[in-house]
């Protein structure tokens, strides 16, 4: 199969671009730089027309935002943020009409429920960050074409030749002894976000949630400075938790994430770099 990818150099699109390949597909990234991982390259902006030609699958990964930043990612432009982000999207999900679409979606979706929600894919949702609401919108307009789309939390992993992961600005201050603040979060490790992704090419449509560990910081910190030898504070157990997604229709599918071997495996080749 060839599948199309935006985002195939973000943080996240890094690792479904590895899948891809790993699992004999031709990937065709779409972005304003070729993927690190290879395949062919196809220049594109969110805003702009979509080179599908040829291409059998779609997976839509790209998001416009202030580096470092999802929610709040409007920064000061808003009007911006919802062009490039909402329209863009919709505008793609005509062009790509016919083909299967996996639209990387988010648990941001859930913002503003109460403390303590099982969070399931049939809830009524009202997200209250800008972030949240045009992840839902483009999902729900996806939805009604028949596509799928991944609510997906936190995404950790080795980086991509020439990147970061999105841990290294946390532990580079605790090497430099900066007191950190306590928090806690849930994450996936990104090749098993990947994994998921390329199942719902084949999968019914409608939103499917995608999460594994409930990682408090200072959990994070303790395997970390074991490992490197570093001996940075750590912060207090964080007091406030995340509402959990549920995973069970993912899981039913035959997705099992790799828990915290995976999160072991992927802090060891971090050390290593």
């Amino acid at each position: 199969m060839r599948i199309a990818l935006t985002g195939a150099t973000g943080l996240v699109g890094q690792f479904i671009a590895a899948r891809i390949l790993a699992q004999g597909h031709a990937l065709v990234a779409l972005g304003r730089q070729p993927s690190p991982h290879g395949g062919t390259h196809r220049p594109w902006r969110l805003h702009g027309p979509a080179p599908l030609d040829g291409c059998d699958a779609l997976v839509h990964a790209a998001f416009v935002h202030v580096p470092g930043r999802y929610r709040g990612g409007e920064g000061d432009d808003p009007a911006g943020f919802l062009r490039a982000n909402l329209d863009g999207t919709l505008r793609l999900w005509e062009e790509a009409r016919g083909l299967p679409i996996v639209f990387l979606s988010s648990r941001a979706v859930y913002d503003g429920l109460p403390s303590g929600t099982i969070l399931t894919e049939d809830l009524p949702l009202a997200p209250d960050s800008l972030y949240g609401q045009v992840k839902l919108a483009a999902e729900t307009a996806l939805h009604a074409r028949g596509g799928a789309s991944l609510r997906a939390t936190g995404v950790y992993g080795p980086p991509a030749p020439g990147q970061r992961h999105k841990w290294a600005d946390l532990f580079d201050a605790v090497a430099r002894g900066e007191p950190v603040a306590p928090a806690c979060g849930t994450e996936v490790h990104g090749d098993d976000l990947a994994r998921a992704v390329l199942l719902l090419l084949d999968a019914p449509p409608g939103p499917w949630n995608c999460s594994d560990l409930l990682l408090d910081r200072r959990d994070l910190l303790d395997r970390w400075t074991r490992r490197t030898g570093v001996a940075g504070p750590l912060p207090p157990r964080s007091d406030r938790r995340p509402n959990v997604m549920d995973c069970s229709r993912l899981r039913a599918l035959g997705w099992t994430p790799g828990g915290e071997a995976a999160l072991d495996r992927a802090l060891d080749l971090m050390a290593a770099l």
